[in-house]
């Protein structure tokens, strides 16, 4: 038999594939070669970590090669693992993924987690209904949702193909009749009013965007990356929205890149929202979500 051109030879052992491409990953600076090469080994077979462990020595298949060998020569491209899968999990949840939508990160995870906070703190005498602007994939409005059974909420985005993937999460979810979604420019078709307002817009400024990292400059979407020439084009277009479609008491909360904060903030103010709390930090020590509340008139 002939290696493939990765050395993934038809007879040779799950293991020992699994190990060969983890070697592969780390001479081509993966970041998490051996948690990679099994993701996709797995994927390639249609196994889960108790199948890779029960089979290790069953030899691949023809079929199951030739499919490894592609896996394995987009990831040595750089490729994000979550885009070859095709999901990612965001707050425990697993999400479908798409060419118009970012991978959900764990930075997003602190503005749901300030969104929760600020429903502890002040809670509501009727359901929350909640807004989720520039939804992607719906991670951020699917999760507030999952963690509150009585909430609504609808995602807009200008991308079409990014809304249908979200409508398809929220239907795998099981969370479709309590989520809409609608194609618009931030919250130009929202009438409100709503109790929260969450958002990750685009923030990256143009000039940074060739010097992100290939996974993310070669496949997330520039739409959702590009944030005009300083970064802040997002957030002057959606603050004042917000600010007048958010009840009474009602919080926008968003995410920030680093060093936006205090500009963001700024921004609030001058909308006439009310910043009562800090930013809440992401797992790096960064300012991640920025929040501010309506107050009444």
């Amino acid at each position: 038999m002939v290696p493939l051109a990765t050395g993934f030879d038809p007879g040779q052992s799950i293991e020992s594939a699994r190990r060969t491409l983890s070697a592969l990953l780390q001479s081509a600076g993966i970041e998490e070669p051996s948690l990679d090469a099994r993701l996709l080994v797995g994927a390639a077979l249609g196994l889960d970590l108790t199948g890779l462990i029960t089979q290790a020595t069953r030899p691949l298949t023809p079929e199951e090669a030739t499919r490894l060998e592609g896996y394995a020569q987009r990831r040595l491209a750089h490729e994000p693992i979550a885009r070859i899968l095709g999901a990612r999990e965001f707050w425990g949840l697993p999400f479908r993924l798409s060419e118009a939508t970012l991978v959900p990160r764990p930075d997003t995870e602190t503005v749901v987690e300030r969104a929760l906070e600020h429903f502890r703190e002040f809670g509501l005498s009727h359901p929350p209904v909640i807004a989720d602007i520039g939804t992607g994939s719906g991670a951020i409005l699917l999760a507030l949702l999952h963690e509150l059974p009585e909430a609504f909420g609808v995602g807009t985005d200008l991308s079409l193909t990014a809304l249908h993937t979200a409508r398809g999460n929220a239907a795998a979810l099981g969370l479709a009749d309590r989520a809409d979604f609608v194609a618009c420019s931030y919250a130009a078709a929202l009438r409100g009013p709503f109790d929260l307002i969450v958002s990750n817009p685009p923030y990256i400024p143009a000039g940074e965007i060739p010097k992100l990292s290939i996974e993310v400059r070669e496949h997330d979407p520039h739409l959702a990356l590009d944030g005009g020439n300083d970064g802040y084009d997002a957030y002057r277009a959606l603050i004042p929205q917000a600010a007048g479609l958010l009840t009474p008491g009602g919080a926008l909360i968003v995410e920030a890149g680093q060093g936006q904060a205090g500009n963001i903030e700024t921004l609030m103010a001058a909308a006439a929202l009310l910043i009562d709390r800090p930013p809440k930090a992401d797992l790096a020590g960064i300012p991640r979500a920025v929040s501010a509340r309506k107050m009444p008139p």
